[in-house]
């Protein structure tokens, strides 16, 4: 019965329950990061990183919070976690710090981590909200990076910067779709997904 509640909590945010498809969360970011596919691996990869970790951190305090001050206390520990992401990435993928611009610092206001502290780590075992916490990031990471494969490959003719598209295809007239690097179309790209993930799940729902 345990394993398959652990099993529930993290395959959950994967693919029934997405942070972004179904819960319609960190939208702003899905649509500002995916123009480059660098930027969304490392995007996703910060925001699963200081939602497990602070859901540990939350979970372990839980119990010490007084309620009148529990969401500053929750902003205190994002806030400490995402200052730490951002200075690694200055120190050690600066370009890519660039690019991702304010996008890091808005981790902190971000609805998936506030909603997962709020909603489970205040009320269960550090284990089991970092388990939460990591399927919530890989969850958001997972639409991020599939948007920007399609963005970059058709918009750039890359993918992690390195040229995919042959030159002959070029030669040919071939020329890379501008619109795929434009907002509008991440916006569309997570819309298609959506409709997908739900329609799939309406039909196998009306299939039982």
């Amino acid at each position: 019965m345990e394993k398959n509640r652990k099993e529930r909590i993290f395959l959950d945010p994967l693919i029934r329950n997405n942070p972004i498809t179904v819960q319609i969360l960190g939208i702003c970011s899905a649509l500002a990061v995916t123009v480059k596919l660098q930027s969304a691996v490392v995007m996703a990869l910060s925001l699963t990183f200081v939602v497990a970790l602070s859901n540990v951190i939350v979970s372990l305090l839980r119990k010490t919070i007084p309620n009148r001050i529990r969401i500053i206390v929750q902003l205190v520990v994002v806030a400490f976690l995402v200052i730490v992401v951002d200075q690694f990435l200055k120190a050690y993928v600066f370009d890519i710090s660039k690019q991702l611009s304010v996008f890091v610092g808005l981790i902190i206001t971000n609805c998936i981590v506030m909603g997962r502290l709020e909603a489970f780590a205040m009320s269960n075992s550090p284990r089991r909200s970092f388990i939460d916490g990591l399927a919530n990031g890989l969850g958001y990471g997972f639409i991020l990076i599939v948007v920007a494969f399609f963005r970059e490959l058709l918009g750039s003719g890359t993918i992690w910067n390195y040229q995919v598209v042959p030159q002959a295809f070029y030669d040919a007239g071939y020329m890379n779709n501008g619109l795929m690097i434009m907002p509008p179309m991440a916006l569309i790209a997570v819309g298609l997904i959506v409709w997908i993930q739900r329609a799939r799940q309406q039909k196998k729902e009306e299939g039982k």
